[in-house]
């Protein structure tokens, strides 16, 4: 039987950039290419459709051919804006959420995060390794919009503190596709094995 559950994928790519000196992350470059073609190559095989929460250089995410989506609430409140205003956008049942600085993100993120949360029941199912929760990358079921809006209506802006309102599970995964490139050193490639460090 044919699967006609549609999913959609949202890059969260509209914060400040404070601890890379307030650059647009998406569009800082790691290993040649900028971070928000990371994310789109790893994420648009696995989904119906990919859209790119932006509130800066919107024309320069709109070359990649996917829809920008600029949070509808005002003065950055966060990450939750982006999730908020792609579920008011996209029409699928199920969302997936990745940050814009997490380039090795796995091939089955999708397809495991959607098993979990089906197998338990739960409307959310949330990324994690052996040593802690990735709260950032998640699947929520598309039905949890008003739950969210009336979370950021209150003024809260904690994803944890959303998602511990939920029902959830956890699904693990190797910690490295979840490295997270939030300063500019970490954008450096590593140093040779046996190189002393100052």
């Amino acid at each position: 039987m044919p699967d006609l559950e549609r999913i959609a994928a949202v890059i969260l790519a509209g914060g400040a950039g404070r601890r890379m000196g307030g650059v647009d992350k998406g569009l800082v470059a790691y290993q040649g290419r900028p971070l928000i073609e990371w994310a789109l190559a790893a994420l648009t095989p696995q989904v119906d459709e990919c859209v790119i929460s932006a509130n800066r250089n919107l024309d320069a995410y709109a070359t990649y051919g996917h829809r920008i989506l600029p949070d509808t609430l005002p003065d950055y409140p966060g990450p939750l804006a982006g999730v908020l205003a792609a579920l008011d956008a996209v029409d699928a049942d199920w969302l997936v959420v990745v940050p814009c600085d997490t380039p090795h993100l796995p091939a089955d993120l999708v397809a495991r995060l959607r098993e979990a949360a089906q197998q338990a029941n739960v409307p959310l199912a949330i990324a994690a390794d052996d040593a802690r929760t990735h709260h950032s990358c998640f699947i929520v079921r598309s039905d949890q919009r008003d739950s969210l809006a009336v979370f950021l209506a209150r003024g809260e802006r904690a994803v944890r503190h959303w998602q511990a309102g939920l029902a959830s599970t956890t699904v693990r995964f190797d910690a490295a596709c979840f490295a997270n490139l939030n300063q500019p050193d970490d954008l450096l490639p590593p140093p040779p094995a046996g190189a002393k460090l100052n």
